[in-house]
């Protein structure tokens, strides 16, 4: 695999700003908000309606870590109530491309991951899982 690594930093040193980054991108909900402003601006209700079970407190925080980043604008307009909108900046829609491929992987091997977790449960005598796995179709 090809990287354009920067002599300067080294992710596996504890002092490496691009852990932040790391941190920042391995956070689910800040995954999904780059993903659900794919499409275009959206409003904080919008956004917690299409993302499936996010608080508005984990929310917020995602949308504050993303705007600090520079990974998106916020944009508040003096209406009753405040509304306030959000999108990608470029150097999100930069970061949303790898994330989009994360996601792409993600579906193209869950099956697998479900079979590998299946028989590793089944090694480590651990209970199978009583709840239905979702098929293809739901995702």
């Amino acid at each position: 695999m090809e990287t354009n690594e920067v002599a300067a930093w080294n992710v596996f040193r504890t002092d490496c700003p691009s852990r932040q980054i790391f941190d920042r991108i391995s956070d689910r909900w800040s995954s999904l908000v780059l993903m659900a402003l794919e499409d275009g601006t959206m409003r904080f209700s919008e956004l917690k309606r299409k993302i499936g079970g996010v608080s508005q407190k984990m929310l917020t925080q995602a949308l504050r870590g993303l705007e600090r980043d520079g990974l998106v604008t916020r944009e508040v307009f003096a209406t009753v109530p405040v509304t306030v909108e959000y999108t990608l900046t470029p150097l999100g829609a930069s970061l949303l491309t790898t994330v989009q491929g994360v996601r792409s992987w993600a579906y193209a091997s869950i099956e697998q991951i479900d079979a590998a977790r299946e028989q590793y449960d089944r090694r480590a005598g651990r209970p199978q899982s009583s709840s239905p796995q979702p098929t293809r179709r739901s995702l």
